[in-house]
């Protein structure tokens, strides 16, 4: 789902020393489970924390949000000191009581740093935000069969046949068809999300593959994507400074700002080198050299104001969507309808 942003800059010797340097850690916690998507990290931010901190970081992969959450409520903590999930999740998660409640003392960078904005008070003690992505429409206006796409019901126009490279997923497909139908994006309504799914197998005839977007785009096969900012901006950079790439200039539809958060499952055997992690990726220069490989958005303003001209400048975020977006919300016990529309589309 998250692919690598390899833009070919390499992140400065010593990059454990910029978070300074960890004080030693107990004997027994001499290494650190963490459970993510993959490609969506530096291997230079992972082995400057192993360095800093005399330890190993064993990465384990998702596939699926899904995956996450079956982790944390089957109970993790034995298998894993820290798990990726996204905001849509975390309603229920703390309710379950799946999480460990964070010391946030134990964690200033993160104090110091994020916004607060997206770092929000009903999931501040039991999470550490990692990187964000705004996922729009984006088309290249030389190859696109329209002339402009300019809201989601134009993404089943019948000249699009073939024409779209999609991201995935029930949480990130379904509310674009519950806007484009003019309800609530994070409907618990059966009824809705049933018309959702009959609006998304429109979409589903004219999407030429799930995945890859970016490559798809770049190489051609396809003119539209509905994609993160951070695969745009790799595309962007492919197809170089007259790229023809255009940001759909949505005024009406919103757009989804999803978040990807750390969370330590119930349970979790190496807390204290896990509060350390937590520290070390909220540190600005560490999180703005990551953003050299995945540019992301990201709710660090510090390290936003420390990232490169490149990435402050990368026209993958000249866009007015700040004012015009909705975020996940957990839908609770309207998930398993969801999830039952979403495997009917996906075998059709």
């Amino acid at each position: 789902m998250k692919k690598a942003m390899a833009l070919g800059l390499s992140l400065v010797m010593g990059l454990g020393m910029l978070a300074g340097t960890a004080s030693a850690v107990s004997a027994e916690e001499t290494e650190l489970n963490i459970y993510m998507w993959g490609d969506y990290i530096s291997d230079d931010l992972i082995s400057g924390f192993e360095e800093a901190n005399g330890c190993k970081v064993n990465l384990s992969f998702m596939s699926d949000n899904a995956d996450a959450v079956n982790k944390l409520t089957a109970g993790a903590g034995s298998d894993y000191d820290l798990i990726m999930t996204c905001d849509a999740y975390m309603e229920s998660l703390i309710a379950g009581g799946y999480l460990e409640e964070l010391d946030i003392s134990k964690v200033p960078n993160a104090e110091a740093n994020l916004n607060k904005a997206y770092w929000t008070e009903d999931i501040h003690n039991y999470c550490v935000p990692y990187l964000m992505n705004y996922i729009y429409v984006v088309y290249n206006k030389e190859t696109c069969p329209l002339e402009e796409i300019t809201c989601y019901n134009d993404l089943i126009k019948p000249e699009l046949a073939g024409q779209i490279g999609s991201v995935d997923g029930a949480r990130n497909l379904f509310p674009i068809a519950l806007v484009a139908l003019g309800y609530d994006p994070n409907s618990r309504e059966e009824a809705e999300i049933k018309e959702a799914y009959e609006w998304l197998t429109q979409y589903n005839a004219n999407v030429l593959a799930y995945g890859s977007t970016e490559q798809n785009m770049v190489s051609g096969a396809v003119s539209v994507m509905f994609t993160y900012d951070g695969n745009t901006a790799w595309a962007m950079d492919q197809m170089g400074e007259d790229n023809p790439l255009v940001i759909a200039p949505f005024t009406e539809d919103p757009v989804q700002l999803g978040m990807d958060l750390y969370v330590m499952p119930k349970g979790a055997e190496h807390q204290e080198l896990a509060y350390k992690f937590l520290d070390y990726i909220c540190d600005p220069e560490v999180m703005a050299a990551n953003l050299v490989e995945f540019p992301y958005s990201c709710p660090n303003d510090a390290a936003v104001e420390a990232a490169s001209d490149e990435y402050k400048n990368s026209p993958a975020f000249d866009f007015d969507y700040k004012t015009n977006i909705f975020f996940q919300e957990d839908v609770g016990d309207a998930l398993p309808i969801y999830d039952q529309y979403y495997q009917m589309l996906k075998v059709g």
